[in-house]
């Protein structure tokens, strides 16, 4: 079982790059089947409306149930005072299971931060290089599951990458994916101090082919347990409140 906890999907409606354009699954779908990755979570590209975007992150969900999980993407000064409907619709009404927080739009708040809480819901926060943030969530709500990806900046900082392995080590509720890191010598590093545990496979698809991040998990070589935890058993866990457990997809499958 693989399961790729990172993926944008659905239209965008901006002009930026992208990542807020649109972020079609048909060639990472082919990309995931060839590297027989069973599941992925999606989520919306950057949008203006996200009331609107992640309705269209359902639909693609409710295509294809047994292949797909969802998380609902917030923007946390736009959506201020509207998060926990908008999370709350996304629960149970599209069955999603996790929120996703970028710096690029806002900070991160509280009012986010208490309804993961009351949702018992992981935070799949970017924090766009501010990784000075990742302590301060940690010790505010550590009853939060918190999944800092690309070990704080997909821009490719080793500074920050660096410095977001210790928070990454010292508490319980922070967690990171491998998606975008290019130097393994760091990615190795924090699977070293923090363990296999606080790690998942991710890919930030559908612009980066799953396969390339695959094969960062398979090449730190580690015992098939704790490469499981990686690929699919840190997610189940953060997510065991809400997700299905269902498994009868088979590569090859294709959404609707």
């Amino acid at each position: 079982m693989i399961i790729d906890s990172h993926c944008h999907a659905g239209k965008g409606d901006g002009l930026t790059g992208p990542w807020d354009t649109d972020a079609p699954l048909t060639d990472y779908l082919r990309w995931a089947d060839e590297s027989g990755i069973a599941k992925t979570v999606v989520f919306a590209a950057f949008h203006s409306n996200y009331a609107k975007a992640n309705a269209g992150v359902a639909r693609i969900v409710a295509s294809n149930p047994h292949r797909f999980y969802g998380y609902a993407f917030v923007h946390a000064a736009r959506d201020a005072g509207n998060i926990f409907q908008l999370v709350k619709t996304a629960v149970q009404q599209y069955g999603f299971c996790g929120i996703k927080v970028h710096r690029y739009d806002a900070r991160i708040t509280r009012e986010i931060c208490l309804t993961a809480r009351h949702f018992k819901l992981p935070v799949l926060y970017d924090v766009f290089g501010e990784v000075s943030s990742v302590d301060l969530l940690a010790r505010e709500y550590p009853d939060v599951n918190f999944i800092i990806p690309h070990l704080g900046s997909f821009a490719d900082d080793w500074k920050v990458q660096m410095a977001c392995i210790s928070p990454l080590e010292r508490y319980a509720n922070i967690h990171t994916d491998v998606s975008g890191i290019r130097r393994f010598d760091v990615l190795e590093e924090a699977l070293q101090r923090a363990g296999p545990s606080k790690i998942l496979f991710g890919s930030d698809g559908p612009w980066i082919h799953p396969g390339v991040e695959l094969a960062k998990v398979y090449a730190f070589h580690l015992p098939k347990e704790e490469e499981d935890k990686i690929l699919f058993r840190n997610f189940l866990r953060l997510t065991k409140n809400l997700t299905a457990k269902n498994f009868s997809y088979v590569p090859g499958m294709q959404a609707k």
